[in-house]
């Protein structure tokens, strides 16, 4: 990589100040709508329609306060930052905007679309991996480097790329904002892939906060550790009845309980507890 190119941890302020190596700004005019082409690095996917709808509201009253970022391209241009404001100007009719003009390579132009959905726009989980694992091949960087380039700790890039690994229906329930990162990754934690649909398709149709499917995912993975190699169990279906007892008693001690049916007539209810004093609550309970 140029090491004369800067760092964009600070967001892109730090793409518009004095010229650095290949970076420089141009100028600062107004230029027709439609001479501006859509960015093709965005990494946002989806637009909120009542957030375009809020912000065409506020440029109807007080304009476009904040410039678009564009490079020249032959005779257009072609937009690096201000996805939303340029789909708002459209909703309110202007004919043109203001501009920052610079002078961008593709992989700064993909970096700044990363940067201002990342640090002002906030993709959804999913978006921000699939942003982060295209540039990451695009460009042949490792998660380290990426970091230090978006000013983002390396963990944080390989906890939300690892997410791309979950089953298409749960990145999906993200990508549409019907679980959340934290959900997301409770579901990670969990080895098998039909239990993480499972989890999934629980958390969603149950309303289950984080610490809810928290709770669930211990107790998958506590049935995985209690099977033993080579051991034959009957798989014996759990019916809603059963289901909706299991809710009540974890309702009732706030606690995860599962009932194990092993064989008609036969089964055991299990409760869990994390502390003392959460097992002597549980035990009044019971005892009442």
């Amino acid at each position: 990589m140029d090491a004369t190119k800067p760092r964009l941890g600070r967001g892109l302020d730090s793409l518009l100040g004095p010229a650095t190596g290949s970076v420089s700004t141009v100028s600062s005019t107004r230029v027709r709508i439609d001479q501006i082409s859509h960015n093709p690095y965005q990494p946002r996917k989806r637009f909120d329609d009542d957030e375009l709808t809020q912000l065409a509201d506020s440029i109807r009253t007080h304009g476009v306060l904040q410039p678009l970022v564009v490079r020249p391209d032959g005779e257009r241009f072609q937009l690096i930052a201000g996805e939303r404001r340029l789909r708002a100007s459209h909703l309110v009719g202007l004919t043109e905007v203001p501009v920052h003009v610079v002078t961008f390579d593709d992989q700064q132009v993909y970096e700044a679309a990363l940067v201002e959905n990342i640090q002002r726009s906030d993709l959804n989980a999913i978006e921000k991996a699939q942003g982060f694992k295209e540039y990451l091949e695009r460009y042949g960087l490792s998660q380290e480097q990426l970091g230090r380039r978006l000013g983002i700790d390396r963990t944080s890039i390989s906890n939300l790329v690892g997410l791309l690994n979950l089953p298409a229906e749960v990145q999906d329930a993200v990508r549409l904002g019907q679980l959340t990162l934290g959900h997301a990754k409770v579901i990670k934690g969990v080895a098998d892939a039909e239990r993480q649909t499972q989890l999934c398709r629980e958390a969603i149709f149950k309303h289950l906060s984080v610490a809810a499917l928290e709770m669930l995912a211990r107790e998958a993975k506590a049935e995985v550790a209690e099977q033993k190699p080579g051991a034959m169990r009957a798989a014996v279906e759990k019916t809603a009845h059963v289901q909706s007892l299991e809710d009540d008693l974890r309702q009732r001690f706030a606690t995860r309980v599962e009932i194990k049916v092993k064989a008609k007539d036969k089964g055991q209810i299990v409760i869990g507890f994390d502390s003392n004093d959460q097992f002597e609550r549980i035990l009044s309970a019971l005892t009442k």
